[in-house]
């Protein structure tokens, strides 16, 4: 016999989540405008989109959470439910956080073209939090999706969306989206297809697009210089390679960069510098797509140290 919680303590639930996905849309949208009137500096900034984030994230969770809690039908409606419910308030997330970050990057943006042509000397401090708005933008909206997959891929029996997807339109955008933030950490960002007429496969068009905005955000962060994203296919898979000439990985960490949480800090007993979540959930993805995310790494101080991400997806959905 099945306990759910009562709907006396659901409905609280219900309206604290309501009740935190506005107060982080509010912080959102309200911090660039807030935080260049109330502050002398730009730091006033960046603490309300994080304050934001953290509250969208946490209301978002015990929204789901909630939701799932009442359903009380068969384990099949319950999963479609779970997923459905999750879909909806993500793509509702998505839509309200896009405008809002979008005016933060904006801002960030008009501010670095206003200082250059003030010919001021440049302040290092507010230089250093300029490109941390520029490099954190992505990034925050990575952490997002990555939240939302997770979610989605806790429910059993979920099949990836096979439909008529072009790779190489994919990785452009993608490559686009990250060519500003790799410029602004003196990184360069090159893409090709091959052949250049890619064409058309048949595949689920959002998880190859979440497998390598992972791989790319991964190689943009430990590169050195350089960046490159190829597509290539045979007869049977087709293939985004995502290489960057970073200091590389060490050969006894190459087992565990998949594991669900796992860093290399983790091995090293330091603090994280990102959730492990990423690769983790690349790989699954793949896999749930019959594909596979492998890599290659040679570690400094060995000469031509790089690291190298392959992701193989079947050319037809199986």
């Amino acid at each position: 016999m099945k306990i759910h919680p009562p709907p006396k303590i659901l409905q609280p639930a219900k309206i604290a989540a309501a009740a935190a996905i506005a107060a982080g849309i509010a912080c959102l949208a309200l911090a660039p405008v807030i935080g260049a009137a109330a502050f002398t500096s730009l730091w006033g900034i960046e603490p309300l989109s994080y304050i934001g984030g953290i509250l969208l994230i946490a209301g978002l969770t015990a929204a789901v959470l909630a939701y799932a809690a009442q359903n009380n039908a068969t384990p099949a409606e319950q999963n479609r439910h779970w997923i459905e419910t999750t879909r909806q308030f993500f793509e509702v997330f998505d839509h309200d956080l896009g405008r809002p970050l979008r005016r933060i990057a904006g801002k960030e943006r008009e501010l670095r073209a206003a200082l250059q042509a003030a010919g001021e000397p440049e302040n290092p401090a507010v230089r250093e939090l300029l490109d941390e708005i520029e490099r954190q933008t992505p990034n925050f909206r990575l952490m997002l999706s990555n939240i939302q997959v997770l979610v989605q891929l806790q429910a059993p029996g979920a099949a990836p969306a096979a439909a008529p997807v072009e790779p190489s339109e994919v990785v452009r955008r993608i490559a686009d989206r990250y060519t500003p933030v790799a410029a602004e950490a003196d990184k360069e960002i090159t893409w090709w297809a091959e052949p250049a007429d890619f064409g058309m496969v048949a595949s689920d068009s959002h998880a190859i697009e979440h497998i390598v905005t992972n791989l790319v955000d991964n190689a943009v962060s430990h590169a050195s210089n350089s960046v490159q994203v190829s597509l290539s296919k045979d007869n049977a898979q087709f293939y985004v390679t995502v290489w960057d000439d970073g200091p590389g990985i060490a050969p006894h960490y190459l087992d565990h960069l998949f594991d669900r949480g796992w860093t290399p800090e983790v091995g090293r007993r330091e603090e994280k510098t990102s959730s492990g979540l990423g690769l983790f959930i690349a790989r699954t993805l793949a896999r749930r797509c019959n594909g596979e995310v492998t890599v290659e790494s040679i570690a400094a101080p060995q000469p031509n140290h790089h690291t190298t991400f392959q992701l193989a997806l079947p050319l037809k959905a199986q």
